[in-house]
């Protein structure tokens, strides 16, 4: 059986990797919501359940806390939250305003209903290329001289509570590169990937977070948004 996912992403950022129509012609301009459909249908390809939003469910008439009651109910009954990095996912002003961190926090969150405990939601973060295909926004690839293999995530670049979830292990480890030292295993509760990547093996990305699920406790998870 496959798992309940929900999915977290800014709809109209368009600074974003055209995708190719039916036609093999770009898609100007590309929305973030448009690879979003494409993953959903991937998902459900999978046996994944969707409880994230369908395309055309607009809930922007409604009040906030009719949205926030929709959205809770919805990441309630699941066990994977998806979070899209994209290079405008992030709106000025303050971030207790966006619903991206306020779904995060939930996601994070053990809560009781109806004699039901939930804990934390396992997180992935999907990283989508910028308008020219590039990851470098967010994820250097070969950081690190000589054989070490290493990345560097720019977290300071997502939203706080993001950023506070990433290499938040209580107990890292470490080791010795030429010109750093460097974290390896399962650092971070949030576990970021490429979009090109995740796309090739869903549920290789979906396993492996599920495994740090099971480990919650061994991270300092922050649920609040700051």
């Amino acid at each position: 059986m496959g798992n309940k996912i929900f999915i977290s992403y800014k709809y109209k950022d368009t600074n974003v990797y055209p995708l190719k129509n039916v036609f093999e012609e770009a898609l100007e301009p590309t929305k973030v919501r448009d690879y979003v459909d494409i993953l959903q249908q991937k998902l459900e390809k999978e046996n994944h359940i969707n409880k994230g939003e369908k395309d055309g469910e607009d809930l922007s008439d409604f009040k906030d806390e009719t949205i926030a009651s929709h959205l809770r109910d919805k990441i309630y009954d699941s066990s994977v939250t998806i979070v899209i990095i994209s290079p405008n996912m992030k709106e000025s002003g303050n971030e207790d305003d966006q619903w991206i961190p306020w779904e995060i926090s939930y996601s994070l969150k053990e809560i009781n209903r109806n004699d039901r405990r939930k804990t934390p939601n396992t997180i992935i973060a999907i990283v989508l290329p910028d308008n020219n295909g590039s990851y470098g926004y967010y994820i250097e690839e070969n950081a690190c001289y000589s054989d070490c293999n290493c990345r560097t995530l720019y977290a300071g670049r997502l939203f706080t509570i993001m950023a506070k979830n990433m290499f938040n292990i209580l107990e890292p480890e470490y080791k010795k590169c030429p010109n750093k030292t460097v974290f390896v295993g399962d650092e971070s509760y949030i576990q970021s990937v490429k979009w090109i990547d995740f796309m090739k093996d869903p549920n290789f990305y979906i396993e492996k977070s599920l495994q740090i699920k099971n480990k919650w406790d061994k991270y300092d998870i922050v649920k609040q948004i700051s």
